[in-house]
């Protein structure tokens, strides 16, 4: 019987950085390194080599008018819950030099919200994320454009207020853009190879995060805003301190 070793943790104190994690099966052993940075994006780009990251899988900011006012949305749910508002205090809407940069330093780009930056995107493949949510005055999907292969691929996973698509891990909102760690896995697990660096621009909710963290990828993160980062890297803290448990 393969002798299974325990989990070790090295910590590294560097740029915000989130502990390395080495778990072993067998004789085989996974190492993800996961990265958060609190800092605008843009000045690391302009730094990064070329293709330096295998993956960017990106949630830019695609609504300027969420850089103007709170969260748009009831305070106060039709059911009577009273919902969380989020004020945002940086929502810069990514310039022709943002794509430049992007697609200069990953080898592979997966992008929400294309259909708002399409003049910047040359590719024409989709992923579609329906969010099952068909009686909701909210979008009822989101659409990202993908560099590899050709195509239209659809992801189902409820994301309707209360309701999500697994309610015995039901995630906690703290960002208005949150994705659920579910599509992130389904991203990672389709589009991703075993070793893939993975970068992210606007880290928000950390989803992707604990999404790497689980499937033993590397990833870049950045997110300039202070509290969506503390929230997010603290989302993620929990999610790790809860896996050491088992």
């Amino acid at each position: 019987m393969e002798k299974i070793l325990p989990t070790i943790l090295i910590i590294i104190d560097v740029c915000a950085s989130i502990p390395f994690r080495r778990t072993y099966i067998g004789e085989v052993s996974m190492r993800s390194e996961i990265k958060l940075l609190n800092e605008d994006c843009m000045p690391a780009l302009r730094k990064m080599e070329d293709n330096q990251f295998d993956l960017a899988l990106v949630d830019p900011p695609y609504f300027a008018e969420y850089g103007k006012e709170i969260f748009p949305g009831a305070e106060i749910s039709t059911t009577g819950v009273k919902r969380h508002r989020f004020e945002s205090k940086h929502w810069d809407i990514p310039t022709q030099e943002y794509f430049d940069e992007l697609f200069r330093v990953s080898k592979e780009q997966i992008i929400w919200g294309c259909n708002y930056y399409a003049r910047f995107i040359p590719h024409v493949s989709r992923i579609v994320w329906d969010k099952e949510n068909d009686s909701s005055s909210f979008s009822k999907c989101e659409i990202a454009s993908k560099s590899m292969n050709i195509g239209v691929d659809i992801f189902r996973f409820m994301w309707n207020g209360m309701l999500q698509g697994n309610m015995k891990e039901k995630e906690i909102r703290i960002h208005p853009t949150q994705k659920p760690v579910a599509l992130y896995k389904y991203l990672l697990q389709n589009y991703a190879k075993e070793g893939d660096k993975i970068l992210d621009t606007h880290g928000g909710s950390m989803s992707i995060a604990i999404a790497c963290w689980d499937l033993g990828f590397d990833l870049d993160l950045y997110e300039i805003d202070k509290e969506y980062f503390d929230n997010g890297k603290l989302r993620l803290e929990r999610h790790q301190a809860q896996g050491q448990l088992f």
